[in-house]
């Protein structure tokens, strides 16, 4: 037999846990209710253990105390009218009196010295006569059925006075404050567990928001230095890790700018210098591959100056963008007009962004798939996530950018977002670039907290899907 495929296994194990919170507020708070529940359970199981046995003693004591008092009454009556007193009796539910010649004990066993013992006690103890008390008791009790007997020997005739009876079951449930006070202490609990949870886990929300926050500008304000001690110890190692991380790329950019920069001026002079080159043909390419060398310094300095752009998120209108996108790219290429659009219907989406460099991105993606396909279609759309981790991010923006060119090899979808690659088919060097505008894209929309990924269309095409926070 086959075993399960990890397909299989993992929608099985998605189907196991799927009521388990995913947020690590609900977690904790589930834990801690069902923890705290179970120990109020365990409270109330031994509360009710307690009150039974309590009122079974009760119980057991009241009983006793009725026979003695049956007893008493029918010792005081004169033997000839025991029977008729017996008949005019009202006892307790349950009880059953009767005089025989020999001590009837109505087959319940075992013998129970403990009921004889305190029967004895009640009768010594409140003002009896002497001369009228029982020659001999005999009692037996039987736990399990809640049944007992009492004979007892009357000092006169040598009669046997029988008193059997069933006490019942006790029953706390009975009681109308039992379901209050579970109640009562269930919201209770409840409710200062969700507080506390909230308050316990409201740092790591924090914390989370500020690594988005360093995730999209590495300029971010630095989080407040507060709180618990292991509250105010994490938000000071992020903070650290912050300035590191800043400090890191500003030195990195910092360098690739000067390098950039101090390039220029060798080339230019080289370009001056190329001016005295006799033969036309290798003055020609010496001067072309000067050009093709100082646009990729250009590139690289506008590569690195948008990590340090300090372009502020606002919120943006992104249908009318890419609208205007579309329209701007008509009009610079009248001649592929009908083959540029963007598909209907058009949802009106707004969120937070940087628009230009937004703008850049989502512009660069396009004229790339009109240079290399001759055609580009823009799809934009909101899909709802199936199962939200976040549940303030439970949606998220898709752009698709789509061409019916050749597309590119499926090894080379995730390298071609690397600085100066650039592919050697249809886009090579010969068709122009440096290899530098997918890097860029890539930054820029890694900025914005969202993502971008490249797929081949079938039969032909290539597509790329943008993906923004909602």
């Amino acid at each position: 037999m086959s075993s399960p495929s990890p397909s299989v296994m993992s929608k099985q194990s998605s189907k196991k846990w799927r009521l388990w919170p995913s947020s690590l507020a609900a977690r904790t708070g589930l834990l801690l209710i069902v923890g705290i529940g179970l120990v109020e359970a365990c409270g109330l199981m031994i509360h009710t253990l307690d009150r039974l046995d309590f009122d079974r003693i009760t119980q057991e004591q009241e009983a006793a105390n009725r026979a003695t008092a049956i007893y008493r009454d029918i010792s005081e009556v004169d033997s000839v009218d025991r029977i008729d007193e017996i008949n005019d009796l009202d006892p307790m539910h349950g009880f059953t009196i009767f005089l025989s010649n020999q001590p009837d004990l109505q087959k319940i066993t075992p013998r129970s010295q403990k009921l004889e013992q305190t029967v004895s006690h009640l009768l010594t103890t409140v003002l009896f006569p002497p001369e009228l008390r029982p020659k001999e008791i005999i009692a037996a009790s039987d736990r399990d059925t809640h049944r007992s007997a009492i004979a007892f020997q009357l000092p006169d005739d040598n009669k046997w006075l029988n008193i059997s009876y069933t006490l019942s079951s006790p029953n706390p449930f009975t009681s109308a404050t039992f379901p209050i006070a579970f109640f009562v202490m269930a919201t209770a609990t409840g409710l200062l567990t969700f507080w506390g949870v909230r308050r316990l886990i409201a740092p790591v929300g924090t914390l989370a928001a500020a690594a988005e926050r360093l995730g999209q500008d590495v300029n971010a304000p630095p989080l407040p230095e507060t709180g618990p001690l292991e509250v105010a110890r994490a938000a000071r190692a992020f903070n650290n890790m912050a300035h590191r991380i800043n400090r890191f790329v500003n030195d990195r950019t910092q360098l690739l700018l000067a390098i950039g920069h101090d390039l220029r001026t060798p080339i230019t002079r080289l370009k001056l210098r190329s001016e005295f080159i006799d033969d036309p043909k290798l003055q020609k390419k010496f001067i072309a591959d000067l050009d093709e060398l100082e646009s990729m310094i250009k590139a690289t300095l506008d590569f690195g100056k948008d990590s340090t752009r300090h372009e502020p998120i606002v919120s943006l209108n992104l249908t009318k963008l890419l609208q205007t996108l579309i329209h701007e790219l008509q009009e610079t290429h009248p001649d592929k007009k009908d083959n540029i659009f963007l598909c209907e219907p058009t949802p009106h989406i707004t969120t937070k962004a940087r628009p230009i460099s937004l703008k850049r991105a989502l512009q660069n993606l396009m004229e790339n798939a009109l240079h290399y396909a001759g055609n580009v279609s823009v799809t934009l759309k909101i899909e709802q996530l199936p199962i939200a981790k976040d549940p303030h991010h439970d949606r998220r923006i898709i752009i698709l950018i789509e061409d019916n060119g050749p597309g590119i090899s499926e090894e080379a979808l995730d390298h071609v977002f690397e600085p100066f690659v650039r592919m050697e088919t249809s886009r090579n060097r010969a068709t122009g670039g440096t290899g530098l505008g997918l890097s860029i894209t890539r930054n820029i929309i890694h900025g914005q907290g969202g993502d971008i990924t490249l797929s081949n269309r079938h039969p032909n095409g290539l597509c790329a899907k943008v993906t923004l926070i909602a």
